[in-house]
């Protein structure tokens, strides 16, 4: 969710009754800083931070984070035993993100709050191991005794009951709040995502960071790298910098990187981040209810 989830979004969703996040991996520590006092004066809920590890200048967005007393952080994409305790020092809940059950053990063994298992299904960077949400919460769920959030693949009420149902204590949503009028994506990317369609998103770069992301000019530029079996360092020079930031927030469909999940096949209309809420509950309440009384279920 970097350069969409920001203090609008995050303090919207929190409001609306969610956990808004805050995706830090694209600012700089003084930005984040604003981001975070701005979406305390949004909302007096709870919200978090996402920081990915691999973050360069971790250390400032640490200290930025227990400066700023920030309640819930989500560590994602490196070692989970790096920070966790750190941050339990300071009074602050940690949840982290894996691919597979043997990071939730690891999680678990560096001390996390909670869990967030994603599938392959996720927009952005993404796990190796190429293992399905459907796969993957269930067996993550049989592994730990944390509570376990399901992410990947789930954007409406009816893939947050399957979830549910799976094992998973609550959900994470990336892609269908990519979407809303908060995020600050730019406005070419939210229509971009609601013209996706089924296969229209791939998992590539695994040599560097597997990365879902929409198949367009710079895609096609990447495949082609493989096709001539380019090296590591070649497809480096490809990737170049930036990418993200030039397709996501800049709004470049053609030479920017745009990352998005699968379940933007489903997604058609850009809305408040409060109503995609409520819309969420309701078409859960509604599947949860039709599945009650199935005559399969009551027999």
């Amino acid at each position: 969710m970097i350069w969409c989830s920001g203090w609008r979004l995050a303090s919207a969703v929190s409001n609306a009754g969610g956990l808004g996040i805050i995706g830090s991996g694209s600012m700089y520590p003084d930005v984040l800083r604003e981001h975070i006092r701005k979406c305390k004066a949004a909302t007096d809920k709870p919200f978090a931070v996402n920081v990915p590890m691999l973050y360069p200048d971790i250390d400032k967005h640490m200290a930025t984070i227990v400066e700023e007393n920030v309640p819930i952080v989500f560590t994602s994409a490196g070692n989970p035993g790096t920070w966790t305790g750190h941050l339990k020092q300071h009074g602050i809940t940690v949840v982290h993100v894996v691919s597979s059950v043997k990071f939730a053990r690891k999680a678990v063994d560096a001390g996390c709050d909670a869990v967030v298992a994603e599938g392959f299904e996720a927009g952005g960077h993404n796990g190796r191991e190429e293992t399905t949400t459907m796969v993957l919460i269930p067996m993550v769920r049989d592994a730990i005794d944390v509570p376990l959030i399901a992410a990947g693949g789930i954007g409406d009420g009816r893939a947050m009951l399957a979830a549910m149902a799976l094992g998973a204590d609550g959900v994470q949503v990336g892609s269908r709040f990519a979407c809303t009028e908060e995020s600050s994506a730019h406005p070419a990317f939210k229509q971009r995502i609601t013209e996706v369609g089924e296969g229209d998103t791939v998992l590539t770069l695994k040599e560097l960071a597997p990365v879902r992301l929409i198949r367009n000019k710079f895609f096609e530029d990447l495949r082609a790298a493989y096709q001539r079996c380019a090296t590591v360092d070649e497809l480096k020079e490809v990737l170049g910098r930036a990418r993200a930031k030039k397709g996501m927030f800049e709004g470049d469909l053609v030479e920017g990187e745009l990352e998005i999940g699968q379940v933007s096949g489903l997604i058609r209309d850009q809305l408040p981040a409060a109503e995609v809420l409520q819309r969420m509950l309701a078409e859960y309440e509604v599947a949860r209810q039709a599945l009650c009384s199935s005559p399969l279920i009551g027999a």
